[in-house]
């Protein structure tokens, strides 16, 4: 590679040096256009920023793309040669560096056309800049080529100046009309960009607009006579100067921006810095949509800082992501504009220089996945739990009670048939009824407190009110509930404020209970407040312990306030999204 690169800048050097001497040695009263300083300049400036890319990324092929439109700058100064068979090649390849300024705009910075506009753009222009000029020397001489002091044009065939200049009009007005489609093409490809694109773009979609603009005057210059001169196509060429120049500007930020690298090192020294991590990296990279996502060895997929899961983009046209490793593990993934792949020096610093605090960060994530999944799993306990409860509150409702109760009835009628002379039997009989009354009504008691049904049927406000109507003790109930509230959360509350009322009326010693359930703000709060003796905690493995981690795996919060003596207030606060 180096060893081509060498022979191409030795070439380019032999072809500077020709184009310049032909620039300087022209005839008097036959000045030159562009003049040997510009010639020079341009083509030096697009053959080493080329040669320079291409060493830097041979797999983009803007480096090359540049190197030829800079030998096309070249060539095209052939034209001022007074050798014919000179002449004629210059004429031929006159425009041809137009095709390389399109490729370049229409590429950059990735070097590769993108779509079939793109490809159909240069295509067209190819056509115009050599087919039509080509067909045009078939036909024309000096004259009908509009140079008539110049050399004689070697590939006429056909005598026919009238039609070699009305193809050269037609060329004209073809390309203008290309030109301004590009102009537009590109404007709005401008519109449509990202923040980061735009600065990666900004000098050269600058400079070439311009240079494009020149263009269209300088082409309709043509066909209108030229009622300026060669002003136009003055301006053109130095407008023309400053598109090799925009692309220098933007290697030249690319280094700026890599030896920013310095700076994020030392920012990342700071403490506290994993808040303000994911900002730091993005002005480092110029990318404000930048996104960080960390690797969870747990769940071999990678999360957000939060904990929860991120899915990396499939189409890499719209998202760009850059894996971030240490020590030969995946540490995090950076998905970022797709312009910066084609700054890969400037991401692969910044990675390096960030990965100790992705790593940092990357523990942090990790735990706070880990609390997620913590957090999913005893909410999956809790539903477990309450339809288990359901399931054991229908078995018993449908089969055992209805057993007894069957039972019941058979004892009824056997105690009705009994003869009269059986008078001592019919105690028995009567103790059993009796006894399986009091079994039944104790099995209602305990299915009503595994599941009440008033609960199931009509909901939170309803439960809550029967709730206080049974208590052992004076209950005063304030319900603000409008709606039914997901099963998980009404079953939690309806079982809160049940333990708080016999936590009151047995361990308290309470006189009265007041009770206030409110639902507002997606947000379901139920508060038991009574005059006891006070000195109740969650501690020690007790049941209010129990109600907590019940209410706190539903993502809600769960206060006790108990001074001795003073009573206690039970709060739950649990949302219902």
């Amino acid at each position: 590679m180096k060893a081509r690169l060498s022979v191409i800048g030795v070439a380019a050097v032999l072809a500077g040096g020709g184009a310049v001497w032909l620039a300087a040695h022209q005839p008097f009263g036959r000045p030159t256009e562009p003049g040997p300083v510009l010639t020079l300049l341009v083509g030096v400036s697009l053959v080493g920023s080329g040669l320079g890319a291409w060493r830097a990324r041979p797999e983009n092929r803007l480096g090359q793309i540049m190197v030829f439109t800079g030998f096309a700058w070249f060539s095209a100064q052939l034209i001022e040669a007074q050798a014919p068979w000179l002449y004629t090649i210059g004429l031929v390849v006159q425009s041809v560096f137009i095709v390389g300024f399109v490729y370049l705009l229409l590429s950059f910075p990735s070097g590769r056309l993108t779509g079939l506009v793109d490809r159909g753009l240069v295509v067209v222009g190819a056509a115009l800049t050599v087919g039509l000029q080509l067909l045009a020397m078939l036909y024309g001489d000096r004259n009908g080529l509009r140079c008539p002091s110049c050399s004689d044009n070697l590939l006429r065939v056909f005598a026919n100046n009238t039609l070699a200049n009305g193809l050269l009009s037609l060329q004209r007005f073809l390309g203008g009309v290309l030109v301004i489609i590009l102009i537009a093409l590109l404007v709005w490809r401008w519109l449509r960009a990202s923040k980061a694109e735009r600065r990666a773009v900004a000098p050269v979609l600058t400079a070439g607009c311009a240079t494009l603009a020149a263009l269209t005057w300088d082409l309709a210059e043509d066909l209108s006579g030229n009622p300026f001169g060669a002003l136009p196509a003055t301006v053109f060429q130095y407008m023309f100067a400053t598109v090799p120049i925009a692309v220098l500007i933007v290697f030249l930020q690319r280094r700026l921006a890599r030896g920013m690298v310095a700076g994020l090192v030392v920012e990342l020294g700071r403490p506290r810095v994993s808040a303000d991590l994911c900002e730091a990296l993005a002005r480092a990279l110029g990318d404000p949509s930048l996104e960080l996502a960390f690797w969870f060895p747990d769940e071999n997929c990678y999360v957000d800082g939060d904990g929860g899961p991120v899915t990396l983009p499939d189409d890499a046209a719209k998202r760009g992501s850059t894996f971030v490793e240490r020590d030969g593990r995946p540490v995090a993934v950076l998905l970022h504009d797709p312009v910066l792949e084609h700054n890969s020096e400037l991401v692969r610093s910044v990675c390096a220089a960030a990965s100790l605090a992705l790593e940092n960060q990357r523990l942090q994530a990790e735990l706070r996945a880990q609390l997620i999944e913590l957090q999913a799993s005893r909410a999956r306990l809790v539903e477990a739990t309450d339809t288990e409860r359901r399931r054991i509150e229908r078995d018993l409702h449908d089969g055992t009670q209805q057993r007894l109760v069957s039972i019941a009835m058979s004892l009824g009628l056997l105690e009705a048939k009994l003869p009269e002379q059986a008078s001592g039997v019919q105690p028995l009989v009567r103790e059993t009824r009796q006894a399986l009354a009091s079994a039944l009504e104790e099995l209602r008691e305990l299915t009503h407190g595994i599941n009440p049904p008033l609960l199931t049927e009509r909901g939170l406000a309803a439960a809550l009110d029967e709730l206080c109507r049974r208590a052992a003790l004076p209950a005063h109930l304030t319900v603000t509930i409008d709606r039914r509230l997901p099963d998980q959360v009404e079953s939690a509350a309806y079982f809160m404020a049940s333990e708080a009322l016999t936590n009151a009326s047995k361990h308290a010693h309470a006189h009265g209970v007041s009770m206030a359930a409110s639902y507002e703000d997606q947000c379901l709060t139920v508060e038991v407040v009574d005059d006891g003796v006070g000195g109740a905690t969650t501690a020690n493995g007790s049941g209010l312990r129990g109600l907590a981690d019940r209410v706190e795996a539903l993502g809600g919060r769960f206060r006790v306030s108990s001074p001795v003596g003073r009573g206690t207030t039970l709060r739950a606060e649990i949302p219902c999204e």
